[in-house]
């Protein structure tokens, strides 16, 4: 049985009783605030998870679900500091709490730290296993980082770029995250290949949603200023989509209001942006999209050797996660 909100609250008091409270508290304290800030958990959920579908014994797991939740957040940490955002899940974000210098440090500890989690396990040939996807993990989130970063300045990015580009920054963590409880669950090569695929696709279902909340969203229902990719010049898929679907004197207009880094009413901008977006009906070629690699995932959830049972509450707990309020 895929129990969340069992693995929610285990992991809560996990979490709970693993805070990095030390000295100097200057470092530490950013850590635990950020980890403190909540959100969804669901990095740490799907390591459990992974555990669960293979073995009882998901306590097993937690380690490893810790590692991958304070890897995601050093990972936000550092992402709020290049994006200079000012909220992050409905609270001030650690530079701008703290500051920059602070919040580079914290982030530093907070990866050393997930690291130090997965080598807590015992058996060694296990650290190995674990050690192999998180790795991986951690170089193409960088990677993906980066190429999020250098997008921002490039006039044409295909979507096909951007998809890998989010595969690596988002797909990749989620994926690591129940593949390597699934490995300490006992998973076959098998379940473990069709884990991944399972979670990379969903992942990109996942991001490409937030980057429609991010602009048809409620600021007051996600915990962010709507319109921040627009601010940021962003090449989203919206984006994207829209030049492939606009007309010249649309495209001329997107472009130009892309071309800077600064524009003199970003309210204004968002809203032009959002009315060419709507125009070219590209809200609806995202919500396509988004059903498609959400429609992939599930078809290597079935793959699974698992029970029908837990791949339908599997599947139920990723629509649920994909359909978000818009």
């Amino acid at each position: 049985m895929v129990d969340i909100q069992k693995y929610s609250l285990l992991f809560k008091d996990f979490l709970s009783s693993n805070q990095m409270k030390k000295e100097p508290y200057s470092l530490y304290e950013p850590a635990d605030y950020i980890l403190a800030l909540g959100g969804k958990r669901l990095r740490p959920i799907f390591a459990l998870i992974g555990c669960g579908l293979y073995n009882n014994d998901v306590e097993m797991a937690l380690k490893a679900a810790m590692a991958v939740e304070i890897f995601h957040n050093f990972t936000l940490l550092h992402d709020d500091i290049i994006d200079a955002s000012d909220l992050r899940r409905g609270m001030p974000t650690v530079h701008k709490k703290y500051d920059v210098n602070t919040a580079i440090l914290s982030g530093d500890v907070m990866m050393i730290k997930a690291y130090q989690f997965i080598l807590d396990y015992d058996d060694p040939v296990l650290v190995k296993k674990l050690m192999v996807v998180f790795n991986k993990m951690a170089i193409d989130v960088c990677e993906g980082q980066q190429l999020d970063v250098d997008f921002e300045s490039l006039q044409d990015v295909a979507i096909s770029d951007y998809i890998h580009m989010i595969t690596l920054k988002t797909s990749v963590l989620i994926s690591a995250a129940i593949q390597m409880g699934a490995i300490i669950g006992g998973t076959s090569p098998s379940d473990q290949h069709h884990l991944h695929k399972f979670a990379i696709n969903f992942g990109v279902a996942f991001q490409l949603q937030d980057d429609f909340l991010d602009t048809f969203g409620d600021s007051a229902e996600i915990g962010k200023i709507i319109g921040g990719d627009i601010i940021r010049n962003k090449k989203t898929y919206l984006y994207i989509k829209s030049l492939e679907l606009a007309s010249e004197s649309q495209k001329e207009r997107l472009s130009e209001l892309y071309s800077s880094k600064s524009h003199p009413d970003n309210e204004s901008k968002i809203n032009e942006v959002k009315s060419i977006f709507r125009e070219v009906n590209v809200p609806e070629y995202s919500r396509q999209v988004i059903e498609a690699y959400r429609d992939l995932s599930i078809s290597h959830l079935h793959a699974c050797q698992i029970s029908d049972m837990n791949k339908k509450e599997l599947s139920d707990f990723i629509d649920s996660l994909i359909i978000r309020k818009s």
